[in-house]
């Protein structure tokens, strides 16, 4: 077979493997050093390094070597022009030939290469950046790197880079989304104050209930989680639990802190609540769509004697059900002005 065929083949086969390498494994650390060491023994190479470049900080890190430094040293100072000229040539860099920007680069890591010669400094470049180097020394036969071998390289380091690129975007990837949990979890909890804040307020307008919305809301959150209901559907129902009664906002004072039961004309005012609480409510873009309906639903009974629907039976929605057995439970086990608060005895008949 042709030499040239053969380097082709050899070629093919280290980047079918290199490839593979790069898709199997999870772990990236893992996976720089399988490739590194895939490209040494394609050409039995005898040391080598391969590093990253970060721009941030100005260095190189050595991800994985094999004998190439003296030192221990696993950190290289490259400053951000030199960092641009290798990539903007690009290709490999061969010390034999003194290649300006070769010779500068290794005269600044005197002290991590020590006596090791190195022949070739392969920038890993993407779009134009540099994301890292290879660096390689001698053959183990002792030949000269030819053409076909500075192809190879190329190729195998032209995957390398693709590989701690996708890890890099990755990375971001997590990084943005880690930010933006972070974010949501902070608006979450300040729309959860501002909805407590706003069950408070609720009640400060009934001198007789104060509190109710708060308990409505805990007491529904009890229930769901009983009921095997998940935590972002826990969490909305609470939050309907704390607003049920917003629609009371539009009726009139005088109704709400009646000292007695209330005769046909306050009926007829305080049923208005329901459906006042679901206009006011539906105008928001809530995190849990169902809130307005739960709140509209909250005094629709199973019978359908409720309002201000008369819905009954399935047609009930579930969340609304649970906010309506959390409302008429603390409703009996709380004190009105008309009456005393039920024993927990007779609550559970």
């Amino acid at each position: 077979m042709e030499p040239n065929t053969q380097r082709l083949l050899h070629t093919f086969a280290a980047l079918a493997d290199l490839g593979q390498e790069i898709a199997d494994n999870a772990d990236f650390e893992e996976m720089l050093r399988a490739s590194f060491h895939l490209l040494l023994g394609s050409l039995a190479i005898r040391r080598g390094a391969v590093a990253e470049y970060d721009r941030e900080r100005g260095q190189l890190r050595i991800a994985a070597m094999r004998g190439i430094t003296e030192s221990g040293q696993t950190e290289l100072p490259l400053a951000h022009d030199h960092a641009r000229r290798l990539a903007s040539l690009g290709s490999a860099l061969s010390f034999d030939d003194a290649t300006k920007e070769a010779e500068r680069f290794l005269g600044d890591q005197k002290e991590f290469f020590g006596s090791v010669e190195i022949e070739l400094l392969v920038p890993l470049v993407i779009r134009e950046c540099l994301i890292g180097v290879v660096l390689l020394g001698e053959k183990a036969n002792g030949e000269k790197f030819n053409e076909g071998d500075l192809e190879i390289v190329c190729s195998l380091a032209r995957h390398i880079a693709v590989g701690v690129h996708n890890h890099r975007l990755l990375e971001e990837v997590e990084r943005k989304a880690e930010e933006n949990r972070r974010l949501y979890d902070g608006l979450r909890a300040i729309y959860k104050e501002t909805v407590h804040a706003f069950a408070a307020a609720i009640d400060i307008k009934d001198r007789y209930t104060n509190g109710h919305s708060v308990r409505v809301g805990k007491y529904s959150e009890i229930i769901a989680r009983e009921m095997g209901w998940n935590d972002e559907e826990v969490e909305g129902i609470t939050i309907a639990g704390y607003l049920h009664d917003i629609g009371k906002l539009i009726v009139d004072l005088s109704v709400i802190n009646s000292p007695e039961r209330f005769n046909a004309k306050e009926s007829k005012e305080m049923s208005r609540h329901p459906a006042a609480g679901y206009e006011i409510l539906a105008r928001i873009n809530h995190p849990y769509a169902e809130i307005p309906l739960m709140a509209r639903y909250h005094h629709e009974r199973i019978d359908g004697n409720g309002y201000p629907d008369g819905l009954k039976g399935d047609q009930i929605p579930p969340g609304a059900k649970i906010v309506t057995v959390a409302d008429s439970f603390d409703a009996m086990t709380t004190d009105r002005p008309y009456r005393k608060r039920l024993p927990l005895e007779d609550v559970f008949v």
